[in-house]
């Protein structure tokens, strides 16, 4: 059983085998899609295979939608060349469920992978051709937050973000001037509306892409490269930037998936890291739960996204939803608990979960510290959600999601993740003194940049770019010692670029300081004190 056109249709081996195939023709759906493009995504890795795919094969499944996605990838080529293509742009998807369960499906929606690069001189007259189609509705991202930034964490501009400032649209680099530079084709075919939809795990993301492609563009148009009447375009609202919450755990591929798939007798399923270390398998593993709510702000038209369970509603729900998810219900519990995973010595997330005071942090974090300051959303209930994170996701073992994952980038989510909370207790009480998990979770993420275990012994970091210039700052602390705790973590603490306020101000800094001290002392510490805060 080979995954692409001519292996589907042996159809009787897929049936036998509990694998779903798709109810329409792919072949087919990605002719007609190369001739009337609808839709395209940027960030063509494994949350939006399994999720978007998964989203739009449903649509199509049902009739209500009769074209694919094409794919466009800006920062990882080899994704196009060793993934997509040689499997027809074919995605096996496997949905792991808490009691074992699993959902194996072909999904054939994705049509067409693309090399967002001019040096891919037939991708990227391609890219051109579809931007300058009028019929086009909507361009969706999940290229991570890094893909917006114009500016590295110390202000400078990263190499191909100034070089696009610099040369204006004809050879962009950075995301956001390869963005910017096909906007640019389409205004100069007619200016035809779209949405461009931000569909990436960060506040406020389509505002973050609406500002990255406006500076790409204002910057172009003040150095002569694009008439002012191209920023007119990407501001009169025929181009729209609508906000979005999404959420759906998915882990990278899993050996054990290969494993079953192999023995279900597909071929050629084995994981593959691309040569900027982006895990990628032929399938897609992800949890079954799921959330996308969009801002329904499409000027073009768009799919009727609604019928496949996407919520679309207004911009200030959305908004909620996504404070709710992002400050409360979800990614606060994620940032609590992956570093003191690591440091209590649990490789597996949902293997933390069941540990007595690692499922009181998270309890103490969502329900106690978390639920008082939420807004309701009103589409969805903060408190149900949180059960099911806690009762349902989190301890699903069959995800194999790693604490090691979760806590790429942490130093650049900590501040997010806890930063709007502190910021409205201190507003609302005078300070936020009466707090307690959550210093206890930015306490477990100091504590983690040592690189030193509960045990006493190293431990590996994940990859984070502000690492090394934290690791200077709290120089001279060393575990066994906790008097070589002085006054290295002020800096830190006192950074409101970093939390949003300063913490000593917000009457938790010296707290936490004591927090760090006391998983200091040596063997032990870590759990100790942890015990002790949480259950007194």
């Amino acid at each position: 059983m080979k995954l692409n056109y001519e292996g589907l249709k042996d159809t009787d081996a897929w049936k036998a085998a509990g694998i779903g195939l798709p109810s329409y023709d792919p072949e087919a759906l990605a002719a007609h899609t190369k001739q009337a493009p609808r839709w395209v995504h940027f960030g063509i890795g494994n949350i939006f295979r399994v999720f978007i795919g998964g989203i739009a094969d449903r649509l199509i499944s049902s009739g209500s939608m009769d074209t694919g996605i094409i794919c466009a990838e800006s920062f990882d080529h080899d994704i196009v060349d060793i993934i997509y293509r040689p499997f027809c742009n074919l995605v096996l998807s496997v949905i792991l469920h808490r009691d074992g369960r699993t959902d194996k499906r072909v999904l054939g929606p994705l049509t067409e992978a693309l090399k967002a690069a001019p040096q891919a001189e037939e991708d990227w007259t391609r890219l051109r051709e579809i931007f300058s189609d009028p019929g086009l509705q909507m361009v969706s991202f999940t290229i991570t937050e890094k893909g917006y930034a114009l500016r590295s964490l110390d202000g400078s501009r990263p190499g191909f973000v100034g070089q696009d400032l610099e040369n204006g649209p004809e050879r962009p680099g950075s995301a956001m001037g390869i963005v910017a530079a096909l906007l640019y084709e389409r205004w100069k075919s007619g200016g035809a509306p779209i949405a461009m939809v931000s569909m990436d795990n960060l506040s406020h993301n389509g505002d973050k892409l609406k500002a990255s492609v406006l500076e790409m563009a204002g910057t172009w148009a003040d150095k002569g490269f694009v008439p002012g009447e191209f920023i007119s375009y990407l501001t009169d609202g025929s181009v729209t930037f609508p906000l979005t919450m999404i959420d759906k755990i998915t882990p990278r591929p899993g050996e054990d998936i290969v494993k079953a798939l192999t023995a279900d007798g597909v071929e050629d399923m084995d994981i593959l890291v691309t040569s900027k270390k982006t895990y990628i398998a032929p399938f897609a593993n992800a949890e079954g739960p799921e959330y996308l709510v969009v801002e329904d702000n499409f000027p073009n038209g768009r799919p009727p996204l609604e019928k496949a369970g996407v919520y679309m509603t207004d911009r200030e729900t959305v908004n909620k939803s996504e404070r709710m998810k992002v400050l409360v219900c979800l990614n606060p519990l994620h940032t609590a608990l992956c570093t003191y995973d690591c440091l209590l010595g649990y490789k597996y997330f949902a293997d933390g979960m069941h540990d007595p005071d690692l499922a009181e942090l998270a309890r103490q974090v969502g329900y106690k510290e978390g639920l008082p300051v939420v807004e309701d959303p009103g589409i969805l209930s903060p408190q149900a959600f949180i059960d099911e994170v806690l009762t349902e996701r989190f301890p699903n073992s069959y995800l194999g999601d790693t604490s090691q994952r979760i806590a790429v980038d942490i130093s650049q989510m900590v501040g997010i993740r806890f930063g709007e909370n502190i910021k409205i207790y201190t507003e609302r009480e005078g300070s936020a003194k009466k707090l307690t998990a959550i210093p206890l979770a930015i306490a477990g993420w100091l504590r983690y940049l040592l690189a030193v275990d509960d045990n006493g012994a190293p431990m590996e970091l994940a990859p984070d770019p502000m690492i090394p210039k934290l690791r200077e700052m709290m120089s001279g602390i060393t575990f066994g010692d906790p008097l070589s705790l002085k006054d290295q973590l002020k800096p830190i603490l006192s950074d409101k670029g970093l939390f949003g306020s300063d913490l000593y101000e917000a009457g938790i800094g010296t707290k936490i300081e004591e927090m760090v001290r006391e998983q200091l002392a040596g063997p032990g510490a870590v759990r100790k004190t942890l015990h002790k805060y949480l259950f007194g």
